[in-house]
C-alpha cells in the first residue's frame, strides 16, 4: 500500500523560505517516481516538482531558481525546499507518487496522493 504523508506547511511572510516533507513507505520511495503539486483557491491543481526513481528532477517554470526537490534515501522522505516565497505560492501542496514512467514534469502521471499541507504566504 502506498502511503504519503506531507508536513511542513505553515503561514509565512513573502520572501521567507519553507521546507515541505513527504514521508513515504519504503518500497514506494525506492521504486516510484515522486512529485509535488499545489492547488491555489479557485484554481486547478498544478505540477510543481518531480523526481524520478533514478534521480532525475523536474521543476515547473514558475518555481525554477527558487524551489528544489530532493530525497533522503535513509529517511525515505521527499523534500521541497522553497525560497523567496511570494503570494502566488499560496495553496495546498500535495505529495504524489507514480509507478509509471515519465519524461517531463508536466506529464507526471500521479497515481497516489497524500492528504496535502497548507502553505500560506502573506505579502
Amino acid at each position: 500500500q502506498v502511503q504519503l504523508v506531507e508536513s511542513g506547511g505553515e503561514l509565512v511572510q513573502a520572501g521567507d523560505s519553507l521546507r515541505l516533507s513527504c514521508a513515504a513507505s519504503p518500497r514506494t520511495f525506492s521504486t516510484y517516481g515522486m512529485g509535488w503539486f499545489r492547488q491555489a483557491p479557485g484554481k486547478e491543481r498544478e505540477f510543481v516538482a518531480a523526481s524520478s526513481w533514478r534521480g532525475s528532477t523536474y521543476l515547473a517554470d514558475s518555481v525554477k531558481g527558487r524551489f528544489t526537490i530532493s530525497k533522503d534515501m535513509a529517511k525515505k522522505t521527499l523534500y521541497l525546499q522553497m525560497n523567496s516565497l511570494n503570494s502566488e505560492d499560496t495553496g495546498v501542496y500535495y505529495c504524489a507518487a507514480t509507478k509509471k514512467p515519465f519524461y517531463s514534469g508536466s506529464n507526471f502521471p500521479a497515481e497516489y496522493w497524500g492528504q496535502g499541507t497548507q502553505v500560506t504566504v502573506s505579502s
